[in-house]
């Protein structure tokens, strides 16, 4: 009663430690919130609050598929969430003064491996899923190419859903960049939902033909409502395939 500031709770709810807990939770959220200096603060708050965000804290540190994390990327990953100091300001390469939060290095287009960090291993983690739930998949197959020749990461080789193959195309954005961190500090997810829109708009021609999903996501964890149906969606794929209920976690 005193950490919310509200009156006590009655009936069935005063026996729930959950409910007690929402009230003072929801307190020190208003609280960060009120306090933010800019709309990287804002942003990086509301972007910790959505759901599935942090679901990498609870992935089981498994060497052999792949789910341990260096001490080093941790460090990173838990300081972007809480605004901490990363790194000395310095100039980077392409001429942008990077502060000490470091964050212009999520989207900096001269970043050593970025393409390769974000995109490729995200895109490689489908695949591989497609094929451990027994749904034959092809990376940026032939024959589905747009008139430009740019062509979706993956495409599935029996029918996924309503008698249609599924195409999926990754993409990751930065929740800090200056293109983005105004809408983000606004509202939370808003960069991947803009990246899954024009995603859609670049492969519509698909859709008359195959079930088109764009995986968007955000350097903070946040995932485009479509892009997190279609995970857990394969999750469950993967489980019944091999009768472990675990696999989307994994």
């Amino acid at each position: 009663v005193t950490l919310s500031n509200s009156d006590p709770l009655v009936g069935k709810d005063a026996f729930s430690q959950r409910k007690w807990d929402d009230r003072s939770i929801a307190v020190v959220k208003t609280s960060l919130l009120s306090r933010t200096i800019d709309d990287r603060d804002r942003a990086r708050l509301l972007a910790a609050q959505e759901h599935h965000s942090g679901d990498w804290l609870h992935a089981p540190p498994i060497t052999s598929v792949g789910l341990r994390l260096s001490d080093e990327c941790i460090r990173i990953a838990v300081g972007l969430r809480l605004g901490s100091t990363l790194c000395e300001p310095h100039t980077c390469p392409c001429g942008t003064l990077v502060d000490a939060r470091g964050t212009h290095g999520l989207s900096c287009r001269k970043s050593a491996g970025r393409h390769l960090q974000r995109h490729s291993l995200l895109n490689d983690i489908i695949w591989r899923s497609m094929g451990r739930a027994k749904i034959q998949s092809s990376k940026e197959p032939l024959g589905l190419a747009r008139d430009d020749g740019k062509r979706p990461d993956g495409v599935s080789l029996i029918p996924w859903t309503l008698r249609k193959c599924v195409a999926w195309e990754v993409t990751v954005h930065n929740t800090f960049a200056l293109l983005h961190v105004q809408s983000s500090a606004a509202f939370a997810g808003s960069a991947a939902a803009k990246a899954a829109a024009l995603k859609r708009e670049k492969y519509s021609g698909l859709e008359a033909t195959h079930v088109f999903i764009p995986v968007a996501m955000e350097t903070t964890g946040v995932l485009d409502k479509e892009a997190l149906d279609f995970i857990s969606d394969l999750g469950k794929r993967l489980s019944a395939a091999t009768g472990d209920p675990r696999e989307c976690a994994y």
